[in-house]
């Protein structure tokens, strides 16, 4: 009885310590479109969705523009991503501690453009910042960037 009661003291501790945290849970978003202009949407668990202006994007959201799109995203961390016309982007991981300023970010451009302008995780730790292209791995060692993909990646 009395190993059963520090048993559930114990989870419930630490339950409430997980709630308490200040990193990013799975559902929370990693960041908003900001900008929004011609065909874009959000792929997000099966559907296809319009991406305006405040929605948010999610881990493992694939932002898509048409032949006249283009999308501007501001992540928790305030690092900016802007996808020009038919362009396919992927955010594999996002993860922000906005108390520490650590986290961790994966993005992969399967086609198209992507201007970046990185935020607080990639100045405190660019080692835990990447962007994957379908024939290679960047790591962020500075704070501006362009990545052209051509092709049509549309895995």
């Amino acid at each position: 009885m009395i190993r059963t009661h520090r048993l559930a003291v114990g989870l419930a501790a630490a339950l409430a310590s997980l709630l308490a945290s200040p990193l990013a849970l799975a559902d929370d978003p990693a960041g908003m479109v900001k900008v929004s202009k011609g065909q874009v949407s959000i792929e997000r668990a099966g559907a296809r969705l319009p991406a305006a202006v405040g929605t948010p994007v999610l881990v493992s959201d694939r932002l898509r523009t048409g032949r006249d799109g283009s999308v501007g995203v501001t992540l928790r961390d305030n690092t900016l991503l802007s996808a020009g016309p038919n362009s396919l982007i992927v955010i594999d991981k996002f993860v922000f501690d906005k108390t520490t300023q650590e986290g961790a970010m994966s993005v992969h451009i399967r086609r198209g453009t992507l201007a970046v302008a990185s935020g607080r995780i990639a100045k405190k730790t660019p080692e835990s910042v990447d962007f994957h292209t379908p024939t290679s791995v960047l790591g962020v060692r500075g704070t501006e960037f362009v990545v052209e993909v051509e092709g049509d990646g549309d895995e």
